[in-house]
């Protein structure tokens, strides 16, 4: 695959980096040249300097052949033009934007284009550091309007079933880990010992999700 990547800052190398040493075909642009460093002596791909969001700067880049386009620049405004001449324009198929502004990644998405809202993110990260609970996090959307968390689950719900747990914290079972193998649940699924369940609900219920699965209902 070739993928086009906006930005070369701290995500923007790790990234290409990583999709480099995997064997794809990796174009990463940025205004300053100087920032390519990051990108170290091994990197086999391409780098072009420019504006992201300018369309001789992707057709420079290879947009015209692209399967991916990440735009993980320091701006805002900068990554989400960028995706949409990337995927309006050039007809990217896969495109996502990182947002530094949580407020504005619902008007994104209606727009069709998958973000990463770093903010939102980040600051969930930083208070599970600090604030040890019941649920740990392992997916925000954008909107932080839904949350994966794998939840602790207290004794009052072993022997119970997976479809119970879910009717009372308003939420869904996405999936239990059970011997170090993912299971899918179903209207049978009974939570055991030593199963990992990973719920998936409102963040804003977060503290009566972890009562109702430490203690039963």
């Amino acid at each position: 695959m070739h993928i086009v990547i906006l930005g070369c800052g701290r995500v923007g190398s790790l990234l290409a980096g990583e999709l480099d040493s995997q064997g794809h075909s990796v174009a990463v642009v940025d205004q300053d040249a100087k920032a390519f460093r990051k990108l170290g002596s091994d990197f086999g791909g391409i780098t072009v300097k420019g504006v992201g969001f300018d369309r001789q700067t992707l057709e420079n880049a290879g947009i015209t052949r692209a399967h991916a386009f990440a735009a993980v620049s320091s701006g805002d405004n900068s990554n989400i033009l960028a995706a949409r001449v990337a995927r309006e324009t050039y007809g990217v198929e896969h495109v996502v934007a990182r947002i530094y502004d949580p407020r504005r990644a619902e008007v994104y998405q209606r727009l069709g284009i998958p973000t990463v809202a770093t903010v939102a993110w980040t600051s969930t990260q930083i208070m599970r550091a600090l604030l040890p609970m019941g649920a740990q996090t392992e997916f925000v959307d954008a909107t932080s309007s839904l949350c994966l968390a794998e939840v602790h689950i207290g004794e009052p719900w072993l022997g119970r079933k997976a479809s119970d747990l879910a009717d009372a914290t308003a939420g869904r079972v996405a999936f239990l880990t059970r011997y170090g193998q993912a299971l899918l649940p179903d209207e049978r699924t009974v939570i055991q010992e030593g199963d990992l369940v990973h719920l998936l609900f409102d963040p804003d219920r977060r503290d009566d999700v972890e009562q109702i699965c430490e203690k039963g209902r």
